[in-house]
């Protein structure tokens, strides 16, 4: 219970979609589990019973839970990964400590805290000040696509990948790209962000 709180609290502060109590939750279920494997293993001795049956169970099982917190949103962006994998973690820590495992489970759940916490700020900075960025534009019609791409080109930027999404878009003049860009020199993405939405004819520009 207290490793699932202390690894809840963390995404709670965040804002996450599974935070404290999703987090004990999952942990003390997975420790059960183990709890109950061993129970029967120690009971019914006179029966060949495979130690780690249901604990393998908790390890595809915690799919469906995970699943859930992952989400994709209109504009592409993809949310929920960190969490996603966090609760996995925690359903592995809960099955190491139902089996009494215990410095294999602080190990791991300092090493998860490290990850989801300690790497945070590394994550952001390797992203937001690095040579590639992958941006969400929309523009007021088709005819903007054209000038925008002379615009990145007279900026030194490549076009690595090109993606239109007319998905959402209610007006038929409109047009929306997901495109991945690289520059020449490394640069703060809100830099970029902010020169892009400068070009003529974008109505909406987003990091993704």
């Amino acid at each position: 219970m207290v490793t699932g709180g202390i690894l809840g609290l963390e995404r709670e502060i965040k804002n996450r979609p599974a935070g404290l109590r999703t987090y004990m939750l999952v942990c003390i279920g997975a420790a059960m589990v183990m709890i109950t494997n061993q129970y029967i293993c120690e009971t019914f001795v006179e029966f060949d019973v495979d130690p780690a049956r249901m604990g393998a169970q908790v390890i595809s099982g915690i799919g469906f839970l995970g699943a859930g917190t992952i989400i994709v949103t209109r504009r592409n962006q993809i949310k929920g990964l960190t969490t996603a994998a966090g609760l996995w973690a925690a359903a592995c820590l809960g099955l190491a400590i139902g089996i009494g495992f215990y410095s294999g489970a602080i190990i791991g759940a300092i090493g998860v805290l490290f990850a989801l916490m300690g790497l945070h700020r590394l994550d952001e900075k390797i992203r937001k000040g690095g040579k590639l960025i992958e941006v969400y534009i929309e523009f007021k019609s088709v005819a903007n696509i054209s000038s925008f791409m002379a615009f990145l080109r007279s900026n030194n930027f490549e076009v690595k990948d090109l993606l239109i999404d007319k998905g959402h878009l209610h007006d038929n003049d409109n047009m929306a790209l997901v495109i991945t860009l690289r520059s020449e020199v490394k640069q703060h993405h809100a830099s970029i962000i902010q020169l892009l939405s400068q070009a003529d004819g974008v109505q909406y520009i987003e990091e993704i």
